[in-house]
């Protein structure tokens, strides 16, 4: 029965790690500075978007963790008493990685992680190829700014993930993301692409009665193969509330910084309105555990 001060961090990336920090840690700074309790990074926020190809070279900017990313942002979430939600490209070990979001408490620890569960392979997205699908399952991770059910990217596309979340205990919903345009793509298909992205995270708040935090990255990104024109990250980082009401959207090609209060109390008032949970049928549902009904 609280309300929660949230920034989110929409930030274009480049080739230099450092710089890429160094920016972050600006905007982290910006938001603890503006009242914001609770911060949350785009995925994979250190570098580019590697995946565009498929290059084993790639896989020397894992890391494990706890490591260095952790040990940075860790110092940096005690010294503003901030909880951050990081997005990592963990190495486990040698021919096993993950795509991983990790949570600092704001005394520097980690409360959590959660493993990237739907890993996609499509034409710029080839992430199968560097990521195991994740195996810590959906549990929401604890801390001083609540029960967060932290999923990532390619998990917002599916309901399964967001109502196990929800059935947990997650008081709110959030995805790290990296999402764009092929820029060769009409403009009618870009923009129905980015209204079904936001469509199906608002339906994840509604359904589940729960607050969604969505941050995703802006800038073009170029191929390095030259096999396509590369992506146009389309930013539009938001929070909806539990009746997916747009309570805050950036734009869709500038860096922001969003600073958001998130009211707990409105997902207690829309689950008495609408108690989806209480008539859920779980005696008929057995069904969901296959692939597909022939």
């Amino acid at each position: 029965m609280r309300k929660l001060k949230t920034g989110l961090v929409q930030q274009a990336n480049t080739a230099d790690i450092q710089t890429n920090i160094r920016k972050l840690e600006v905007n982290i700074r910006d938001c603890a500075s503006q009242g914001a309790q609770l911060i949350v990074l785009q995925e994979l926020h250190n570098g580019l978007y590697f995946c565009q190809t498929e290059n084993t070279a790639c896989f020397d900017w894992g890391e494990t963790i706890p490591g260095p990313s952790t040990d940075f942002f860790g110092r940096l979430a005690n010294e503003l008493g901030v909880v951050l939600v990081l997005s990592l490209f963990e190495k486990r070990a040698p021919g096993l990685y993950h795509n991983t979001a990790v949570v600092i408490e704001k005394d520097g620890t980690i409360a959590g992680k959660y493993r990237k569960m739907h890993i996609p392979d499509d034409p710029a997205y080839y992430e199968k190829f560097y990521f195991t699908p994740g195996d810590l399952g959906f549990q929401p991770i604890q801390t001083s700014a609540g029960r967060l059910g932290v999923l990532v990217c390619w998990d917002q596309w599916y309901p399964e993930a967001a109502r196990l979340m929800a059935l947990a205990g997650a008081e709110m919903l959030i995805y790290p993301t990296a999402i764009g345009w092929e820029t060769a793509d009409a403009a009618e298909e870009k923009e129905r692409q980015k209204n079904a992205w936001i469509i199906s995270q608002r339906g994840h708040a509604i359904a589940n009665g729960l607050p969604v935090v969505a941050v995703n990255r802006v800038g073009k990104e170029a191929d390095p193969s030259g096999q396509t024109q590369g992506i146009q990250f389309w930013g539009n980082s938001f929070v909806a509330g539990p009746q997916g009401e747009m309570i805050a959207q950036a734009s869709d090609n500038q860096e922001e910084n969003l600073i958001v209060e998130i009211d707990f109390r409105r997902s207690e008032e829309v689950r008495r309105w609408w108690p989806f949970l209480r008539d859920r049928r779980i005696d008929a549902y057995g069904d969901l555990t296959k692939r597909f009904r022939d």
